[in-house]
């Protein structure tokens, strides 16, 4: 082959080796690229996220802190041996068999009244309604302690109810009686205002709906409001109970004895200091807590529509 016969041939394989080199860098920036966008989608997407809920998770972390620490340190207090020999004291059984009895009452009273309370508030339009309102809301606003003594007022030993009480044999002070009614002032508002929200969640169309098929207003509210705002119902009877079983002011106005866990906490801080009171506050904090959990776990939490 002739010398220009080779020259052509040698200017088309530059051409050739570029094209080739140009398309192995094509090929190798590809997979970067496409990396790059994942990247990118993962970064635009925790943008999102952070931008959104950075600052209220924050916020709510400190308060969470808040909630967790002095829990903590307390159970970090904790010695096996103390507590069992607390638990073993005689007025501790007895203060926590107290507050097993009559809390689990005052829920069930708050429970049956309340929950009719609040869906009539819910639905109702009649005068005077504002004035009911705040009527209800009042044990949460006044003092426990004046709780108890408006309590006193109506149901002492002194007053013709509590004396015709006490002359049948059921005194309503410094008894089991007394706690209920100290409890049932205080926490039952929680359960009417909880109920209450839930029946506001619920359509009237719905009841509407129902009440058109031929059911009456009694069976529409079991069958159709109370399946509806149970959760609702639920949280309030846990915020009830928590509360019945936590109250203080007002039950040692109505009824120091027999003593309740938070009224025998007081005696043993105030003789023993803050170690005595260890056990007595692990047991209430025991309580609640298996309370909620149990409630969480039959209930379950709203699902996102």
């Amino acid at each position: 082959m002739s010398r220009t016969d080779r020259g052509p041939n040698r200017d088309r394989d530059p051409n050739r080796n570029r094209d080739r080199s140009r398309d192995r860098h094509r090929d190798s920036d590809r997979e970067p690229a496409e990396s790059t966008a994942g990247a990118s989608r993962f970064d635009a997407g925790l943008e999102r996220l952070s931008s959104g809920l950075a600052v209220p998770a924050l916020l709510g972390a400190v308060l969470l802190a808040y909630f967790v620490v002095p829990v903590a340190v307390f159970l970090s207090r904790m010695r096996t041996v103390d507590v069992i020999g607390g638990l073993a004291d005689p007025t501790i059984r007895d203060a926590i068999r107290t507050s097993l009895v009559t809390a689990p009452v005052s829920t069930a009273i708050a429970t049956v009244f309340g929950v009719p309370l609040a869906y009539v508030l819910s639905r109702g339009s009649f005068r005077g309604k504002r004035l009911v309102e705040a009527v209800v809301l009042l044990p949460l606003v006044v003092p426990p302690i004046v709780g108890g003594v408006m309590l006193l007022t109506v149901v002492g030993r002194y007053t013709p109810v509590g004396a015709a009480a006490a002359a049948l044999g059921m005194p309503l002070t410094d008894s089991r009686a007394g706690v209920v009614l100290a409890q049932t002032f205080v926490a039952a508002p929680f359960l009417v205002v909880t109920a209450r929200a839930g029946f506001d969640g619920v359509d009237p169309r719905l009841e509407e709906a129902s009440r058109t098929m031929g059911y009456g207003r009694l069976r529409t509210i079991r069958l159709v409001s109370l399946p509806l705002a149970r959760n609702a119902i639920a949280a309030g009877i846990v915020l009830t109970f928590v509360r019945a079983l936590g109250e203080f002011g007002a039950t040692m106005m109505v009824a120091y004895t027999p003593r309740t866990m938070p009224t025998q906490i007081r005696v043993s801080f105030i003789a023993r200091g803050i170690d005595a009171i260890v056990p007595i506050a692990l047991a209430l904090l025991a309580v609640a807590a298996i309370v909620v959990l149990a409630v969480q776990l039959l209930v379950g939490t709203p699902r996102r529509r």
